[in-house]
């Protein structure tokens, strides 16, 4: 009889309107990386939810080295070994790394805290796994790869031998998801057993033993990782085959549709400018994407854009309009859209309905509103539904989901649909397809290239690579808030963007 760290035997839950696990037996060997594969909201958080006692089940039970166990909540979790990395982090921002790790399981001498005792244990830890992290950084002031190490070291601080990864590679940058493999490796050698959340093919050939995959809450089958391909995984995941390569015919650049001159952006963090006298142009009918590292001013650079952060210098003209100080609404109204790169802080209001976020730009035009002032309830209702259908954005209640109670996925074609639907002159896409499964990929490139074969300029910003060569018919590359280069996608190599992206080259250098 096989020898299981976890098995989860005919597992169903079930929410308002949807059954999000129908049926599901998954069984984690000890000592192994179990890759649990599947579309944006197939089931497959909810079902590590289950295993880490933040859901209960209606039906099946949960066995943990072969007895079965009751999981009412993460204490009896943790108490059986089992620790998670949540997709979006569960960390308390004003807290020091060291505070976050020690939470719940302080040691203590009586009333008084012995944190010295604990600095040491994480410093060990962080040593021994290459987790290198400073345990009196702040969580607000340390990077997003730091907070995953972070989440890291709090399951084994706690001596945690399960160990769940739920999307742990959607926030980081290539070099970050390299070293996170490794480091999972590692802990699988020292006999910890790792469930792996994630969509992206090329991780799960990489890292896994086996895989499961979960569609539409139903368990599809599961495969020894390396008797199978990425194409024959995906074909399972959304049941029909995938095109991985973007098909778009040649671009066709019309009048300037942005024209950037000399913007400099102010940092919140230090007192350098995020970006440092960006100038360049996007044109109708032309994808311009900007690449580079995280953090290197791509972010201030949208919000300098689309008007969340004020430019210092410089101007911004759309479509021949200055909206250099414009407010966002009007910027709205003069032909912008945008594709945030953080969903939930700037892209939906969580605890609004699908269809109120489907109007949140457009709720005060004459179809929605009526002359005394009253949402026509009936016209969002019928819109919001129109939009759902023809993007595919699954959610248990149709229009009168709550935002939050959706798969991240869903969240994010539900932000495309009602972007492109505003028939925009410019979209400005900052990592559309982060956290997404290839089918839903697909999609939103296609999107993309509908939008610049109609006439419209895109501007893309994009940290995976695949993405950006695959998509763009130019590339700017942005390294410490500057351009640094301008390419072209069909003679650039990878490796000579990287060099740019890491700042070891900058055109005008003789490179």
């Amino acid at each position: 009889m096989e020898n299981y760290a976890v098995e989860m035997l005919h597992i169903t839950k079930r929410f308002p309107g949807i059954i999000a696990n129908d049926d599901i037996t998954l069984q984690l060997k000890k000592g192994e990386i179990h890759a649990l594969l599947g579309e944006n909201g197939a089931g497959k958080s909810t079902l590590m939810s289950v295993l880490f006692g933040l859901y209960q089940p209606e039906e099946g039970e949960i066995h943990v080295e072969g007895r079965k166990v009751d999981i009412r909540d993460p204490n009896d979790a943790n108490a059986l070994g089992i620790g998670m990395v949540h997709q979006h982090f569960k960390l308390v921002e004003c807290f020091s790394v060291l505070d976050n790790i020690i939470l719940g399981v302080e040691p203590t001498n009586g009333p008084f805290l012995q944190k010295e005792e604990a600095r040491q244990k994480v410093l060990e830890l962080s040593e021994k796994y290459g987790l290198q992290v400073d345990p009196d950084a702040l969580i607000e002031d340390i990077t997003v790869g730091m907070q995953q190490r972070t989440e890291i070291l709090k399951m084994l601080y706690r001596e945690n031998d399960i160990l769940i990864f739920d999307e742990p590679t959607a926030v980081l940058t290539p070099q970050e998801i390299q070293e996170l493999m490794q480091i999972m490796k590692n802990l699988a050698a020292e006999g910890k057993s790792i469930l792996f959340i994630s969509h992206k093919l090329a991780e799960i050939m990489e890292v896994s033993d086996r895989c499961s995959v979960l569609r539409k809450g139903k368990y599809i089958g599961t495969v020894e990782t390396k008797n199978t391909t990425a194409e024959e995984l995906s074909a399972m995941m959304v049941g029909r085959h995938v095109s991985f390569a973007v098909e778009k015919g040649p671009a066709k650049p019309g009048e300037v549709i942005l024209d950037v001159k000399g913007m400099k952006v102010a940092s919140k963090h230090h007192k350098n400018d995020a970006v440092k006298g960006v100038t360049f142009r996007v044109r109708a009918g032309e994808i311009l994407c900007i690449a580079g590292i995280d953090g290197n001013g791509q972010s201030e650079l949208v919000y300098g854009l689309t008007g969340l952060e004020p430019v210092k210098e410089g101007t911004i003209t759309l479509c021949g309009k200055d909206i250099t100080a414009a407010p966002i609404r009007q910027r709205s109204l003069d032909g912008m859209s945008h594709i945030p790169e953080d969903r939930h802080k700037h892209g939906l209001v969580l605890d609004y309905t699908l269809e109120d976020n489907m109007v949140l730009q457009r709720y005060f035009e004459p179809q929605f509103v009526s002359k005394s002032g009253f949402l026509k309830r009936g016209a969002i209702r019928e819109y919001a539904s129109q939009l759902i259908e023809q993007y595919d954005v699954r959610s248990g209640q149709g229009p009168i989901t709550m935002a939050r109670s959706m798969s991240g996925g869903n969240q994010q074609k539900a932000i495309i649909a009602r972007e492109i639907d505003k028939d925009p002159q410019l979209l400005v896409a900052v990592q559309p397809t982060r956290g997404l499964d290839v089918g839903a990929i697909e999609y939103i490139h296609k999107q993309l290239v509908a939008q610049r074969d109609a006439g419209r300029g895109v501007l893309l910003v994009s940290l995976e690579l695949d993405e950006v060569m695959n998509v763009s018919d130019r590339i700017l590359v942005i390294y410490e808030g500057e351009i640094v280069g301008e390419f072209d996608p069909k003679t650039v190599t990878v490796e000579e963007l990287g060099l740019y992206m890491a700042g070891a080259k900058r055109e005008g250098d003789g490179a």
